[in-house]
C-alpha cells in the first residue's frame, strides 16, 4: 500500500532527511524537533499506521527494529549511560504521524 505519510515519502525519498542508517527494511534519522542531545528516529519501510496495528506476521520487524535501537544507541555512545525508547500511539498517547516509529534519547538525564 503506497501512502502520502511524512515517513513514507522519506522512504522514498522523495523528501529530505539525515539518514543515519538504512537496511532492507528500516531507516534511523534525526529527529527534526530533538527532545534530548541525542534523539533518533527508528522507522520501519513496511508502513504500519500504530503499534496496534502490528500484527504476528510483523514479529520478525518488530525484532529488527529493536536490534537496531540497541545498535544505534551504542554507536551514538549511549548504551553504557542509559536512553529511552518511546512509541507513541493514536491522538491521546501522543502519535503525531500515523506510521509507527520509536524515538531513541538519551545524551543526559531524562527526567518524567
Amino acid at each position: 500500500m503506497v501512502t502520502d505519510c511524512i515517513f513514507c515519502r522519506i522512504i522514498r525519498k522523495e523528501m529530505p532527511a539525515k539518514i543515519i542508517y538504512e537496511d532492507a527494511e528500516a531507516l534511523v534519522i534525526d529527529d527534526i524537533y530533538p527532545k534530548a542531545p541525542i534523539h533518533k528516529l527508528i522507522i520501519p519501510k513496511k508502513h504500519i499506521a500504530t503499534i496496534n496495528d502490528f500484527t504476528e506476521t510483523d514479529d520478525r520487524l518488530l525484532m529488527h527494529l529493536f536490534r537496531i535501537v540497541k545498535k544505534t544507541a551504542q554507536e551514538e555512545g549511549i548504551a553504557e549511560e542509559g536512553y529511552r525508547v518511546i512509541a507513541n500511539c493514536n491522538h491521546q498517547g501522543g502519535q503525531a504521524v500515523f506510521h509507527v516509529h520509536f524515538h531513541l534519547l538519551g545524551g543526559k538525564l531524562l527526567p518524567w
